[in-house]
């Protein structure tokens, strides 16, 4: 079962750079949403720490040292069932299908703005998946472009407001603002607003 808002999110950060842990618990012990965040350096204190404490993400880099950020993704998950992993990477990548098939909801690159990270930690707490739009079928892809309201949007989506919240900082109405996000989804071939955003990124439409 997912944690709700209200109980907050238990993260597990799996990476063997020092650095890493520091960078990822400063940030995610900052925010309202998270209970309690934990650090494993390998696959083993990372099992250990998942039947002790069953987080509900884990944060899991593609390369522990000598060890496979999927095949530690997949002892996760016989740890402890409801573990969600969200797979990093500072270098490598690794596709949506190879990701899904070693049971990580989602993968997102290290260099992106710790903003970001956090909101992918969140979704996929909250049982979505993230991960980035195929970058060769984006850019060959053919869309309508957004309007410049669109791009307005769009940009708020981003930093998690709310349709009302969209509706008060641009002078709409709710129902105006639903139109638009319904629209721009349409056009990004977006599933959701985590979707959106993520193809927003990958399109150079955020800025």
């Amino acid at each position: 079962m997912s944690a709700t808002a209200s109980s907050g999110l238990k993260v597990l950060v799996v990476d063997d750079h020092d650095v890493v842990h520091w960078g990822f618990r400063v940030m995610l012990s900052e925010l309202s949403w998270v209970e309690r965040c934990l650090s494993a350096r390998n696959g083993e204190e990372a099992v250990a720490l998942t039947r002790r404490h069953a987080p509900d993400v884990a944060l899991v880099d593609l390369f522990v040292g000598e060890e496979s950020g999927p095949q530690i993704c997949e002892q996760l998950h016989l740890a402890h069932r409801g573990v969600k992993v969200l797979l990093i990477s500072g270098a490598g990548r690794i596709s949506a299908e190879a990701a899904a098939a070693c049971g990580a909801a989602g993968f997102v690159p290290k260099d992106w703005p710790a903003a970001d990270i956090a909101r992918a930690v969140r979704m996929v707490g909250l049982g979505m998946s993230m991960f980035e739009p195929d970058t060769a079928a984006t850019a060959g892809a053919t869309r309508p472009p957004l309007t410049p309201r669109e791009r307005e949007v769009l940009e708020l989506v981003a930093t998690g407001a709310t349709n009302r919240e969209i509706a008060e900082r641009l002078h709409l109405s709710p129902h105006t603002v639903k139109e638009h996000t319904s629209s721009l989804y349409r056009k990004l071939e977006a599933r959701n607003r985590a979707d959106a955003v993520l193809r927003g990124q990958r399109m150079g439409l955020l800025t």
